[in-house]
């Protein structure tokens, strides 16, 4: 029995980190700068959003991860990804750029995930309070019900997060193989032996919200431990 307990959580373990180490691993082993390539990620997202006719949407520098922020109109990319030149850097961009043409051309699936977070969001920092809160509350007052409560608002946050990540994951996808590869390998952005590559980060970059979601799977479950 000890031995199956210890393989189950072996299981688990790689079924919740498995999907970010890859994302990282991916991203790492093709992010090594190649002089060759014509620009940066930053320079490749001004100008794929110009040829698109999206000239109003601003391309910046974060520390907060490689995303398309719809409220202020714009593709924000991490350092190596906006002043690096390399697969990963050119890869990248083309799909926080293509997130940016689906909200421009008003795509039904980006609307929908976009009313969702939306939705989700005030409700999320409201059900987070509560949980931070309760084991004190509970260990004051010592109400049962603080801890039916406290379940309650683990599996809405659950809930709720996990369907944003399943909406997003289609819209992910779109992003990278139904815009960025395309575009990529049509304008001759990236050679013919480096389309392989950019494939492999594309699919990591599409991932990324499944190791989201598994990771918030984890948040909450650590909540309900004994």
């Amino acid at each position: 029995m000890p031995l199956l307990v210890l393989l189950g959580a072996v299981l688990l373990l790689g079924l919740v980190f498995g999907p970010t180490l890859w994302v990282g691993y991916v991203l790492r082993r093709n992010g090594v700068d190649r002089p060759d390539l014509p620009g940066t990620g930053g320079e490749l997202a001004r100008h794929l959003l110009d040829e698109a006719g999206l000239a109003k949407v601003a391309v910046e520098e974060t520390a907060e991860g490689d995303h398309y922020d719809p409220e202020s109109r714009t593709v924000r990319l991490s350092p190596p990804h906006y002043g690096g030149r390399s697969v990963s850097a050119v890869a990248v961009a083309a799909h926080e750029v293509s997130h940016a043409v689906q909200h421009a051309w008003d795509e039904p699936g980006f609307r929908r995930r976009s009313a969702l977070v939306r939705w989700i969001a005030p409700f999320d920092r409201v059900a987070m309070v509560v949980l931070v809160s309760a084991p004190l509350v509970f260990a004051v007052v010592h109400a049962p019900a603080l801890l039916v409560l406290q379940l309650g608002v683990g599996v809405a946050i659950l809930a709720g997060r996990l369907a944003v990540h399943a909406v997003t994951l289609p819209v992910e996808y779109d992003a990278s193989f139904g815009k960025a590869l395309p575009v990529l390998a049509r304008g001759g952005y990236l050679g013919p032996a480096d389309l392989p590559a950019a494939r492999r980060v594309l699919k990591a970059a599409a991932l990324t919200y499944v190791a989201a979601a598994l990771a918030t799977l984890l948040n909450v479950v650590r909540w309900f431990r004994p």
